[in-house]
């Protein structure tokens, strides 16, 4: 197994943990975008709504979608609990210290 194939597992078992962490505090939560075709992340970057070398492209970072009581939350104080959890995690990173609320990813990632 390769190291960026180590580094995908170990992100998909944090994942795992953060999904268990947000039921027992009775969130709701599903994928949003969880890997990128690099096409689409150049398209993203073109637009100004993301950046070419996307961790979601190494399949290490997940989009997502929050519920409170039901409702879809879009807010990135809504997902605070999240990402300070996530935060806690080896590597984690919470895209709400940029204004992503629902982004995060694991870094830090050595370049390849």
């Amino acid at each position: 197994m390769s190291d960026e194939t180590h580094r995908q597992s170990a992100f998909a078992l944090a994942v795992a943990d953060l999904l268990v962490f947000a039921n027992v505090e009775k969130y709701e939560v599903t994928f949003g975008e969880a890997w990128r075709p690099p096409e689409m992340a150049a398209i993203y970057a073109r637009d100004g709504r993301g950046i070419k070398n996307s961790l979601h492209v190494r399949r290490l970072a997940i989009d997502l979608n929050l519920f409170i009581d039901g409702e879809y939350q879009t807010g990135t104080a809504a997902y605070k609990p999240l990402g300070e959890y996530w935060e806690k995690i080896l590597g984690g990173r919470w895209g709400g210290r940029w204004g992503d609320g629902n982004h995060f990813e694991f870094s830090p990632v050595p370049d390849t």
